[in-house]
């Protein structure tokens, strides 16, 4: 029990001041060492979560291995800026190997494809926005699981958390703070790659989620991997 309330102070109070806080305080090549931290405290999140565990270094392969074809699903739709199945892949490994998977395959997705898309002071965002979709779509995965109709809303809800938390990077770039005014002209002006990027998460999740998902559970279950642990009680 404890260990989770770590985890989930990492993901959602640690992670996020790291990246605003890094923005306001930051800017040039130390943004890197923002991303740095995130990735971090990710893959600390994560690791805590199968501490012990017997299959942690199988499921570690799982995670780089949808990482993996989220990067490459990113560089073969680089001539299509809003139209990527990075969300739909995230979105998919937190569907059935969790929370925690799910942020963490979001995150580095981000950091490693910027390898090829370039770092900058947008990386930090970029993970903790695919991260935090990944993390919000391991706490819905019941419902996304068992409705198509819910699935596309979230979908389309994550194009518009995705566009709104860069929009919000660009705002505090600019002006070292909150400025609503300019937060809402560029949501506005933005709004046209945000419908596209909301209407491909829902082409991708609606194509892929079936297929990969029957192929995740067969794994999960073939080698007994993300199984929650349950605490040992002790004989007396």
């Amino acid at each position: 029990m404890t260990k989770r309330i770590i985890r989930y102070i990492i993901l959602f109070a640690v992670i996020p001041a790291s990246v605003i806080l890094g923005a306001v305080f930051f800017s040039g090549k130390q943004t890197a060492y923002i991303s740095l931290a995130v990735t971090i405290f990710a893959i600390a999140a994560f690791l805590l979560s199968f501490e012990h565990k017997k299959n942690s270094s199988r499921e570690l392969t799982v995670i780089a291995v949808m990482t993996a074809l989220s990067v490459v699903g990113r560089m073969i739709f680089a001539l299509l800026p809003g139209f990527k199945p990075v969300t739909a892949i995230v979105v998919i490994t937190a569907m059935y190997f969790g929370v925690e998977a799910g942020f963490l395959t979001g995150a580095l997705s981000a950091v490693i494809s910027n390898l090829t898309f370039g770092q900058g002071a947008w990386t930090p965002f970029q993970m903790l926005s695919w991260g935090i979709i990944g993390l919000l779509a391991g706490f819905l995965s019941p419902i996304l699981k068992k409705s198509k109709i819910m699935l596309s809303v979230y979908a389309v809800i994550s194009g518009i958390l995705f566009s709104f938390i860069m929009d919000f990077w660009s705002v505090l770039w600019i002006d070292n703070n909150i400025n609503w005014a300019r937060l809402g002209a560029f949501a506005v002006t933005a709004l046209p790659v945000t419908i596209e990027y909301a209407v491909s998460n829902v082409i991708f999740l609606l194509l892929l989620a079936k297929p990969i998902g029957k192929k995740l559970d067969r794994v999960k279950i073939k080698f007994g991997l993300f199984k929650k642990e349950l605490p040992k009680i002790e004989k007396q």
